[in-house]
């Protein structure tokens, strides 16, 4: 059993780029799900769909996506707040990523937004995240 389910789909993303597969699998949850339209509309995934298994068991096919010379779109790819330990910011402490280039995925009381979205709204919340 899985303790941390966004750490694991971090990593199968990260290990899928690394090995230039085109697409990748991980177990189905809205928290998932939540993140997948944020980096899909970042950019760094080209999309996913929703697979039934057959068995009440559902995942993500997830695309991933390249640049015109074959490098990964995402570069780097990293959990923040951890299991055993949460990491918590406030509207003003949501910090940028790599100068803006990047991203955070934050989890605020109005769901997943990335960092820009939170900004906006001006509310902060768990940082899940960072990618560039």
């Amino acid at each position: 059993m899985l303790t941390d389910q966004i750490g694991d789909m971090l990593t199968r993303i990260r290990n899928a780029h690394g090995s230039k597969h085109l697409s990748t699998y991980v177990s189905a949850s809205n928290a998932k799900k939540n993140i997948l339209n944020i980096f899909e509309s970042e950019g760094y995934i080209a999309g996913y769909e929703e697979i039934d298994d057959g068995n009440n068991k559902k995942s993500f096919k997830i695309q991933l996506r390249y640049d015109k010379r074959g490098g990964p779109a995402i570069k780097e790819i990293q959990r923040v707040s951890k299991p055993g330990r949460r990491t918590y910011v406030g509207k003003e402490e949501i910090p940028k990523n790599k100068g803006g280039l990047g991203i955070y995925v934050v989890s605020t009381s109005k769901g997943m937004l990335s960092d820009n979205q939170a900004r906006e709204q001006g509310i902060g919340g768990e940082l899940i995240c960072k990618v560039f």
